[in-house]
């Protein structure tokens, strides 16, 4: 008699008469989609709900707050819906409150935001009859990058990149000429030290006094640079971001302030956040160099390292397990030249936007990278990169549409009665819809499921693309991004990619 064992693989089980034992489990190749989806239902559309609430009109007066949401049971079964051309979708229905401060008056109501599609337990999606498979998106990962060229003179140029999850972008370049430069949200570029007066060191001593002054790229931007306070550092940035309005510097401050301290407009992610925190501390570009200069305890005056000393792990790791580690320190290069070094005070995770001291340490690297200090990124390595899964990439669909509708609920907020206004009145479910049915249906990443076979199908569901919004377009990739990588091994498969050369 034959002894056979079940073994499961998701949710099928088969009988196996293997006389072997079998070790390992087999894992569910399927994870990738229902694990993200399932993200996206608890956490991600919850998260989105948190951001935009509440809504305030411009008087403040009324306030609209989003407290809870469910999805119903789908009106067809999966193939009902491939029978009928229909969607497989359930409604989703979310609990709002709208309340007048002026009197203290309080209405809530349950509000229908649109059918939401579901994922069907083998990862796909039926939109209008047709199975269609979300792809995951390969991209940058967020965090600050740095390169080295070298020029046709042969002089060696440095470039950074401050990159976020969501938000304007900062582009640090250094020119044959010795100059740093900053495009900002991809505008024209502009003196390096033209950023740093706008963050609050206005003068040319405070910005020497930053990085240690004997910088032949700060002393040859300096001389460029024709601002001379913070004031009028924070109208040239205006007057490139907004070219023929007038510039005030009040206007001037809440562009910038918006621009990269306000969570709602920037945002780092938490991947963000740790990849600057990695980058940007000055540990690993002070390991086993040797100070020109004592670290001295911020809070106690105590000195935790004398001159001359050589920074090895264990002293690094006494220095920085203080509460209050210092950021600045002076070691030397091969050239011994005394070179200072400004980490970013590691802030902690959830500070999703970025902080002065994030910039000011960006630029620090880049000083540092012209003095032979610090590593510069290759970006095509699978550790600068990251996925966005289905529930991520709709997450972002879900939010272009709730900031659509935003705009629309403050417009009625100020023509509608206050007394006789009611949360159904004021919210448009309309972009909402548009945007989910857009992703959907005609995103590069939303595609008709390859069904010659099981095989194919599985391959399909665990693709990986460069393309879509926020990546590379088919024209613009280079031979670089296309080729395969030495970390791609063991990690994807070099053959399985569509978007090939």
């Amino acid at each position: 008699m034959i002894l056979t064992k079940v073994v499961a693989s998701g949710e099928a089980e088969r009988r196996s008469y293997s006389r072997i034992t079998e070790v390992l489990d087999l894992p569910n190749l399927l994870e990738i989609q229902s694990e993200s989806y399932k993200w996206f239902l608890e956490e991600g559309l919850s998260e989105m709900f948190k951001d935009i609430s509440p809504i305030k009109d411009f008087t403040e007066e009324l306030l609209l707050e989003f407290i809870s949401y469910h999805l119903e049971d789908p009106k067809y079964s999966v193939d009902e819906c491939k029978e009928r051309d229909a969607t497989y979708s359930a409604p989703l229905r979310v609990q709002v409150r709208l309340i007048n401060t002026a009197t203290g008056e309080v209405k809530e109501q349950e509000v229908y935001m649109g059918d939401f599609p579901l994922m069907t337990k083998n990862g796909t999606f039926i939109i209008n009859g047709a199975e269609r498979v979300i792809v995951s998106q390969l991209v940058r990962s967020p965090g600050a990058y740095f390169n080295r060229a070298i020029d046709a003179s042969g002089r060696t140029l440095f470039t950074g990149t401050l990159i976020p999850n969501r938000g304007a972008w900062l582009e640090f370049e250094t020119d044959s000429h010795n100059i740093a430069w900053v495009r900002v949200d991809r505008t024209r570029k502009l003196p390096m030290t033209v950023l740093l007066r706008s963050i609050g060191y206005g003068t040319n001593d405070e910005i020497r006094q930053l990085f240690g002054g004997n910088h032949e790229i700060l002393e040859a931007t300096l001389e460029k640079d024709s601002t001379d306070s913070f004031e009028s550092g924070l109208l040239e940035i205006y007057k490139r971001l907004r070219p023929g309005e007038p510039a005030h510097v009040d206007n001037a401050k809440t562009l910038f302030e918006n621009l990269f301290f306000d969570p709602k407009r920037y945002d780092l992610a938490h991947v963000g956040r740790y990849k600057l925190n990695k980058k940007l501390g000055a540990r690993r570009r002070l390991r086993y160099r040797k100070l020109s200069e004592p670290v001295i305890d911020m809070d106690t005056g105590e000195i935790l390292a004398e001159a001359g000393a050589v920074l090895d792990d264990q002293l690094l790791d006494r220095i920085f397990s203080l509460e209050n580690s210092p950021t600045e320190f002076s070691v030397y290069n091969e050239n011994k030249e005394s070179i200072r070094i400004v980490g970013n005070g590691l802030p902690p995770y959830g500070t999703n936007c970025i902080t002065r001291q994030d910039i000011i340490a960006v630029i620090g690297y880049l000083l540092n990278l012209a003095k032979g200090i610090g590593e510069v990124d290759d970006i095509d390595h699978l550790g600068n990169r990251r996925l966005r899964s289905v529930g991520e990439l709709l997450q972002n669909q879900f939010r272009v549409g709730l900031s659509r509708m935003e705009r629309v609920v403050k417009e009625r907020m100020t023509i509608q009665d206050v007394d006789a206004i009611t949360p159904q009145a004021l919210i448009n479910i309309r972009p909402v819809i548009a945007a989910i049915k857009e992703f959907f249906g005609s995103s590069q990443l939303s595609q008709f499921m390859d069904q010659t076979n099981p095989l194919a199908e599985l391959s399909h569901k665990r693709r990986l693309s460069a393309l879509g919004p926020g990546g590379l377009s088919r024209d613009r990739a280079s031979f670089e991004v296309r080729d395969v990588h030495h970390s791609h091994y063991g990690r994807m498969c070099p053959i399985e990619t569509p978007e090939g050369p």
